[in-house]
């Protein structure tokens, strides 16, 4: 068995530490130089060296304080494969079943898929009422613990139910989506005050849920 050249295995490893600043920065917003090195218990001169070849690159940019953020280069890609990508035919075709789950349920509605062990909201129908769950697309929460991530790791076709996992007295009533070859591929969800979500109103819910879920991946073309 051939064993791996040195020089390689420390761009790997070099290239893994990038774009994993890279990820922390994104996810965080802005952060600084002492809040990334120590996040991914990195020395601080390793970490600037990346940061700093990454804002060349215009994946990130720095401002007058020291706070990295995203930078132009990465916000072109973001939008590309935003308009372009898969995830894109996904959105477009989830968008009028998260307006008619937001309608039928009273509350917002988000589309989310997995990314390794973490769920991102990728798209959302806002509820109408003045007092409404607001601001989770582009975030990611834990597989592990959540509704959101339950669903997308069951094939079962149940519905799933968390209140307090990922937020304090919200709660989250969630769907998988199957794709064309059946796996799930995404979910549906509505997230509201737990105060209104329990009860008759719960099972109503996860029925509306269910049912768009159902449509959506029908229109997926699920078998």
């Amino acid at each position: 068995m051939e064993e791996p050249n040195p020089s390689s295995l420390h761009v790997s490893r070099a290239a893994v530490r990038a774009l994993d600043l890279l990820d922390l920065v994104v996810r965080e917003g802005r952060l600084s130089l002492s809040d990334a090195a120590g996040r991914l218990d990195l020395p601080t001169s390793t970490a600037l060296r990346h940061l700093k070849t990454l804002q060349q690159l215009g994946y990130l940019a720095r401002d007058e304080a020291g706070l990295f953020s995203a930078g132009p280069t990465f916000v072109r890609l973001a939008l590309t494969a935003l308009r372009d990508g898969p995830v894109a035919h996904l959105i477009v075709t989830a968008r009028p079943h998260l307006v008619s789950l937001a309608a039928a349920t009273g509350e917002s509605s988000y589309l989310a898929v997995r990314d390794g062990a973490e769920a991102v909201y990728v798209a959302t129908a806002e509820s109408e009422r003045a007092i409404r769950h607001v601001g989770w697309v582009g975030r990611s929460v834990p597989i592990e613990g959540t509704a959101v991530g339950a669903a997308l790791v069951d094939s079962s076709g149940a519905p799933h139910v968390n209140t307090g996992a990922a937020e304090p007295d919200v709660t989250a009533v969630v769907h998988g989506v199957a794709g064309p070859d059946g796996a799930v591929v995404a979910a549906l969800s509505v997230l509201g005050p737990a105060s209104r979500l329990e009860g008759d109103d719960l099972d109503r819910a996860c029925t509306a849920v269910a049912g768009a879920a159902a449509d959506l991946a029908a229109d997926l073309g699920a078998p």
